[in-house]
């Protein structure tokens, strides 16, 4: 399809859509109205709204606890309820709907044996249609103990079922057989392209400026798009509209403050997060020179600023910068950025209307400092997408909900640049800058048949054009390889260079057998127009990122889950059992040997084939008393089949690990202590070891096979506690509480890499150690693990 074309279909709908959005007022007189936190003064999302006698005319609140209900007869009592809360009555005047109303609901007054983990109601996992979500609090998210006291998203991500590790020390997520870059993350709506400080041990976000968190790895609305595993939706807190509040932490590593409030009166708010690891200031400290100019810090600033524009209008604005940076002494430095914004406007049209607008940008970029005479060079790159996102929501009904949008995106690559200093022997690297405009349609559509069945449908349809200006390169037979001829044709900006479209159907049910059992399936069909060409499953700042062009086709994921869920004592347990089947096309590889950083011409250095994954995710979780918690197992398997890899042979990537067991509980003794305890046990990862060597130049070289992956780590397993003192509540606006941790509680050796010092023809049968650093039976083949041990302790404030 011509872009022009493509550009037309889009105004088109634009025109239509917008103009529809805006035809759906209703001339009804209504009360208007928010509802608060009585204690934190935060909106309640979700809350009850009816007239006494008449639940059918119920609304809930929005997303800012605001709500609009459809006048009656006056005086009547209008009724404000939510889980957790006091229920509030208040009788309705006439004269009252001449301004908004505000009610404000006191937590209820709950014993030790009613306190609820999670912010959703009882029976939602039985009532929804949300297949492979997770949504897990923030507070239960600070509860489980941390990696050096950082509590850590990501990391507790990695204890919910589907959802694999790269290993010991990292937060790089594999969601059903998925690989780290066909993961979505994004902060209020953008993207953010690494996710991680101090090479993937810990994430960017501080939970403190979190509202919440949710994971899909199944059903994905078809209003989200772009990669082919997960979306993980991360979102900012909003701040208090009444008072200043803060909160923080001092750790072992790093300490972090939270401030929130009115920022011009009542009618906006703002958030303001910061936090920061002092590491290079001890090393400051050091009697050995070298290491007290040695650099070693990440910080991560994040805001967001709310605007409310009357009754019907709210405008936000969210921003974060994260940034890290390595230095040894004065010969070498390793810094890399992320800088994401967006700009939010929610309108309600009316009672059953509703509209948002969304623009974002997000660049990453890193930079590689080498100073040597002889071999210094300053290497650099940068990424960036932009985007803008318009999308209609529409309530027909009680029984029918339908939504529709479009979604724009441009993606801009900056060639990679290796500059050598003036004296170095090194030659200058420069590639060509890559471009790609992406357009999506998208409709949904939700319905309850009956009060047994629901479905939810949705259609998205993705139309990408590679763009200039740009180099493309061309191959005899169409096949790259590295010492082929090759041919070169030049685009000018914004000249169309390939172009590729595709529907992703979504389709899910949910059939309720009573009130405490539901049957659920989903099918859902992803593409993705971004990939990382890497040989490290960890994922590294310097990872090489590639747009769909004339060689790399887009990634298509086409998912089948089917799920069982069931509640159990007054919906105080939860058991959810869910199988799935992923079939993946167009995923790439590595050649032996590639080399994919400084080329022009990465699609010589890539293979592509296909995946497929398969698994099953058992989650029986408590969630309320004074213990809570879960326990969850997943047995799944992992297969890529690419020509030109493995002998042509099916293989596993390094990241399929059949069995994972998790426990995480969380327990309170009484007010003031509490107590966390997690247990991870998994399969090793999947590798591929030496099997003899051969010399080169008087050295001994490590002989791979030519299989991929048929050798495993041992397995791999860890247990942390903690313990938490709060500070006895007198009253007082400053409240304190100190959190005790202790990491792989039982000295855990976990590998982390081994390396091949003495490698000999006629030995080669490895069988690793389970314990100890060098295996003894090999003198020359040596572990490294990264944590035994490891004790942390943080004072955490609210003010």
């Amino acid at each position: 399809m011509p872009l022009l074309s493509v550009f037309r279909v889009i105004t088109f709908w634009i025109s239509f859509t917008f103009c529809l959005g805006f035809s759906f007022g209703q001339n009804a007189p209504k009360i208007r109205g928010e509802v608060f936190d009585a204690v934190s003064s935060q909106p309640l999302i979700g809350a009850n709204v009816y007239w006494e006698g008449n639940t059918a005319s119920g609304v809930v609140t929005g997303l800012d606890g605001d709500f609009e209900i459809i006048s009656v007869t006056f005086p009547a009592k209008l009724v404000i309820s939510y889980i957790g809360y006091e229920r509030s009555v208040r009788v309705i005047q006439a004269k009252d709907g001449e301004k908004g109303l505000r009610f404000f609901l006191k937590p209820e007054e709950m014993s030790l044996e009613e306190i609820i983990i999670q912010e959703r109601r009882p029976d939602e996992q039985i009532k929804n249609l949300e297949m492979g979500k997770a949504s897990v609090p923030i507070e239960t998210i600070k509860n489980i103990p941390a990696l050096f006291g950082e509590v850590d998203l990501f990391r507790s991500l990695q204890l919910l079922p589907g959802v694999q590790t790269a290993g010991e020390g990292t937060t790089g997520l594999f969601v059903r057989g998925g690989s780290a870059d066909q993961n979505l993350v994004q902060l209020d709506g953008a993207p953010v392209y690494n996710a991680s400080h101090f090479f993937g041990i810990f994430s960017v976000f501080n939970p403190d400026a979190l509202s919440k968190v949710d994971l899909y790895k199944g059903n994905m609305p078809a209003s989200f798009g772009g990669r082919a595993s997960s979306l993980i939706d991360v979102s900012l807190q909003e701040g208090n509209r009444n008072q200043i509040h803060g909160q923080g932490g001092i750790g072992t590593i790093s300490s972090r403050l939270t401030l929130d409030g009115p920022l011009f009166g009542k009618n906006s708010s703002f958030i303001v997060s910061g936090r920061r690891t002092y590491a290079d200031l001890f090393l400051k400290l050091s009697r050995d020179e070298n290491l007290r100019n040695n650099k070693l810090n990440f910080y991560d600033l994040s805001g967001r600023f709310s605007f409310f524009l009357g009754e019907r209008d709210k405008l936000s604005f969210s921003i974060y910068e994260g940034s890290d940076f390595l230095g040894l002494d004065d010969q070498f430095g390793l810094g890399w950025n992320n800088w994401v914004n967006s700009v939010n406007w929610n309108r309600v049209n009316s009672e059953t209307s509703f509209f948002d607008l969304q623009a974002y940008y997000s660049r990453y970029q890193y930079i590689v400092d080498i100073n040597d005479p002889e071999n210094g060079f300053e290497w650099t790159n940068r990424l960036s997408e932009s985007g803008i996102k318009a999308n209609w929501i529409r309530v027909l009904s009680d029984k029918s909900t339908i939504n529709w949008g479009i979604h724009s995106q441009f993606y801009q690559f900056s060639p990679v640049d290796l500059a050598p200093d003036p004296e170095s022997g090194i030659g200058e690297i420069v590639t060509n800058p890559k471009n790609g405009l992406l357009n999506n349609l998208f409709f949904g559509l939700n319905q309850n048949f009956s009060p047994r069945l629901s479905m939810e449908a949705g259609l998205r349809w993705g139309l990408y054009t590679q763009v200039g200006e740009g180099v493309e390169y061309s191959y005899p037979d169409d096949r790259p390889e590295r010492d082929g001829e090759i041919g070169t044709e030049s685009f000018d900006a914004w000249e169309p260079m390939q172009f590729y479209q595709g529907l992703e159907p979504r389709l899910a049910f949910r059939y309720l057998i009573d009130e405490q059992f539901s049957v659920k399936a989903a099918y859902n069909r992803n593409f993705q127009y971004v990939q990382i060409a890497t040989n490290s499953s960890a994922g590294l700042p310097i990872d090489r990122w590639m747009l769909a062009d004339r060689y790399t086709r887009p990634i298509q994921s086409d998912q089948i889950s089917l799920g069982l869920f069931r509640n159990f004592d007054n919906n105080r347990w939860e058991l959810s059992v869910e199988g799935y089947y992923k079939d993946l096309r167009n995923v790439i590889d590595l050649r032996n040997g590639a080399q994919v950083l400084f080329t022009d011409q990465v699609e010589t250095e890539v293979l592509s084939g296909d995946g497929w994954a398969y698994g099953v995710e058992t989650l029986l979780r408590k969630n309320t008393g004074k213990t809570t918690g879960w326990l969850s197992y997943t047995w799944s398997r992992t297969w890529r089949q690419i020509e030109g890899v493995s002998l042509n042979q099916k293989y596993n990537p390094r990241f399929d690990r059949p069995h994972d067991v998790t426990l995480v509980l969380n327990h309170e003794f009484n007010p003031r202590w509490s107590a966390g305890l997690t247990f991870v046990y998994t399969s090793g990862l999947a590798v591929t070891f030496p099997v003899g060597s051969y010399v080169v130049d008087n050295q001994n070289v490590p002989l791979y096979p030519e299989l991929r992956n048929l050798d495993r780590f041992p397995d791999y397993h860890r247990m942390d506690a903690s313990i938490t003192w709060r500070n006895a509540d007198k009253g007082r606006k400053w409240k304190g509480s100190w959190n005790f941790s202790v990491y792989n509680l039982y000295g855990r050796k976990n590998p982390f890499a081994y390396e091949f010092r003495d490698i000999y023809n006629n030995d080669i049968n490895f069988n690793p150690s389970e314990d100890g650093d060098i295996i003894s039976s090999r003198p020359g083949v040596v572990m490294t693990y990264l944590f035994t041990v490891l004790p942390s302790i943080t004072y955490n404030f609210q003010f």
